[in-house]
């Protein structure tokens, strides 16, 4: 069994500096993976730190740990860009990234700025994004006509750096699995990182 940390992007650990640190601290003391939040909105304003730059600075920061987002929102981003940046953090991890991929939920982060508000519409948007990621996924020629995103010929240099990259898969799974079991998670609120015996 393994054990991770799911924290906040925002309020108080709205910090990539910080969120680095803990990431440091939690592979220090013994934990498995450091999941963070994706949004970009909240119901209550409130300081919001991009996660993948904060992911990124996690990774500069570890050398073990595994890093990822629980979970991000695919129907709010451009697959082809979540692609790109997925695939640059698993390259500069040492392919130690975990995505977490889903539907979303706040309306202050799809309605009010104008992304797509309807939850069965971004349920199709999902299972087609993780089509379009597998394919740039995959350092092949890509293209895709489907009802929400079309390509022709991508080819994304470089892919994943572990060949095992798979949104699909069942356990075990590849490192950017998307729709696989995320490791059992502890929320942590504070500065100080337990270790995983004393957190469960």
């Amino acid at each position: 069994m393994h054990f991770a940390l799911n924290l906040p992007h925002f309020g108080p650990h709205a910090d990539a500096r910080l969120l680095a640190d803990l990431a440091r601290q939690a592979e220090d003391t013994g934990w498995d993976g450091f999941f963070i939040w994706d949004h970009v909105a909240m119901p209550e304003a409130a300081p919001v730190v991009d996660p993948w730059v904060a992911l990124t600075s996690c990774a500069m920061r570890t050398s073990r740990i595994r890093l990822g987002t629980m979970v991000t929102p695919l129907p709010r981003r451009r697959p082809w860009k979540l692609a790109r940046e997925t695939a640059s953090l698993d390259q500069l991890s040492g392919g130690r990234l975990t995505l977490g991929a889903g539907t979303g939920l706040f309306e202050q982060e799809f309605g009010d700025l104008g992304e797509e508000s309807d939850p069965k519409a971004r349920g199709d948007m999902l299972d087609e994004a993780l089509e379009v990621l597998t394919g740039l996924w995959s350092g092949k020629p890509f293209s895709h006509e489907g009802r929400h995103y079309r390509l022709r010929d991508a080819h994304f240099l470089p892919p994943p750096s572990n060949s095992r990259a798979s949104p699909y898969g069942s356990p075990p799974c590849g490192p950017m699995s998307a729709r696989c079991a995320a490791p059992p998670a502890t929320t942590a609120s504070s500065p100080s990182i337990p270790t995983p015996s004393n957190a469960a």
